[in-house]
């Protein structure tokens, strides 16, 4: 199992790391028929990304309106939840109406990551009841396995971002010089001191600088 999902779930870009990651569960993980991804925002808002199947926006959606469910849970408080029969679980009364009105029986959220800015969570769901029972190991190596993913596709994220502004803020000060007619370090020094009067990121200056000469 160890080797399947080394193989699965190949880093890449975020986006294709997390659309991995949902579909290695329900390749990998027992009983496991759909699977999503919910993200915790620093300012609360609650999203789902990499459903594998439509009818998890739906379902995602109830357990944050309501503000019960296992995802929920997993993303807001806890680090691992799970409902092997979601018609009977006495902690879900409200959402549980919706999970089983769509075929769902049973359902575990697994705590991701934790990062400054976001929180996430792995959520399964079952059309079987009883699943879930006892993930064990086997939840504790998945949930390892793509915190692994994650974080690597995070590094490369963070390079292309740091890469892309470093290219940004040159071709700003190329803009300086020439309008000013300054040197290098006097206009680099030019925007560094917009940045910190107006208390603007510098990426956010030369964006603006840019999009203003080429608009």
């Amino acid at each position: 199992m160890a080797q399947r999902l080394l193989k699965t779930l190949t880093p890449g870009d975020l986006d294709h790391t997390l659309s991995r990651i949902t579909a290695a569960a329900v390749e990998a993980l027992p009983e496991t028929d759909y699977a999503s991804i919910t993200i915790l925002h620093a300012d609360g808002r609650l999203e789902t990304v990499a459903p594998t199947d439509e009818v998890l926006w739906g379902v995602d959606a109830a357990q944050y309106e309501l503000g019960e469910g296992p995802c929920y849970e997993a993303a807001a408080d806890a680090v691992h939840v799970a409902s092997p029969d979601l018609a009977r679980d006495e902690r879900f009364p409200r959402y549980a109406v919706s999970a089983v009105a769509a075929g769902l029986r049973a359902q575990a959220g697994i705590r991701l990551f934790d990062a400054p800015k976001s929180r996430g969570a792995l959520n399964l769901y079952s059309e079987s009841v009883g699943a879930f029972s006892d993930l064990g190991a086997l939840g504790e190596l998945f949930r390892h396995q793509a915190a692994v993913a994650i974080d690597y596709a995070r590094e490369i994220q963070n390079l292309r971002e740091a890469v892309q502004t470093r290219s940004m803020i040159g071709t700003a000060v190329g803009i300086v010089m020439e309008r000013y007619q300054l040197t290098d370090d006097r206009a680099f020094a030019f925007l560094t001191r917009l940045s910190q009067d107006g208390n603007i990121k510098l990426r956010e200056i030369a964006r603006r600088l840019i999009a203003a000469t080429h608009g």
